[in-house]
């Protein structure tokens, strides 16, 4: 397991950089995201990521990699959202920003260490495409829960998927990054 709190770190951290970057850039231009925005942010790189694994010419430059950070970036950023409970779009301060992320990022993370002992670390035998796969499932699935209004019988909420999209995104990382050392 410790190998595995290795790589994750080590993606998340690519992810972060990429993120504050863009926040220094272009403040939190995000907040003006609602729900179902951040959910489609997500299913258009999700859906490119399936184009990529499919078609083997590509005619813009971001890789499958640099998708998968987006990802866990919009997913934080969704996370983030359902926290600020309120209508105002506001401009949050870098450090703030910087404080939510990680904030986030240490709740997910103690999701996947938990998933990964009941499962034994079962993503490692997973394929690729069906981490692009099960993120689209699980965005098919929170626009269905928008739909509802938010309200659920018996299934998880927008957060539960949010962070199992992040973790997703983060497996797929890892095991890119395995590939490539071969």
């Amino acid at each position: 397991m410790t190998k595995t709190i290795e790589q994750y770190n080590a993606a998340i951290a690519s992810a972060r950089d990429i993120f504050m970057k863009k926040a220094s850039d272009y403040g939190t231009s995000w907040r003006v995201l609602r729900p179902i925005s951040v959910a489609d942010q997500i299913y258009i790189k999700a859906r490119r990521i399936r184009q990529l694994q499919e078609n083997e010419l590509q005619l813009v430059a971001d890789d499958i990699p640099s998708e998968f950070r987006g990802i866990i970036n919009y997913a934080i950023i969704g996370l983030i959202q359902l926290d600020i409970d309120n209508d105002e779009i506001e401009t949050l301060p870098l450090e703030e920003c910087a404080s939510r992320y990680d904030e986030k990022v240490s709740i997910v993370r103690q999701l996947m260490e938990m998933k990964n002992h009941d499962y034994g670390e079962a993503w490692r035998e997973m394929s690729q495409e069906s981490f692009a796969d099960l993120i689209m499932m699980k965005i098919y699935r929170m626009k269905q829960i928008i739909r509802n209004e938010g309200k659920t019988i018996i299934s998880e909420g927008l957060d539960a998927n949010y962070m199992d999209i992040m973790n997703y995104a983060v497996f797929a990382l890892i095991l890119l990054a395995e590939a490539e050392q071969l």
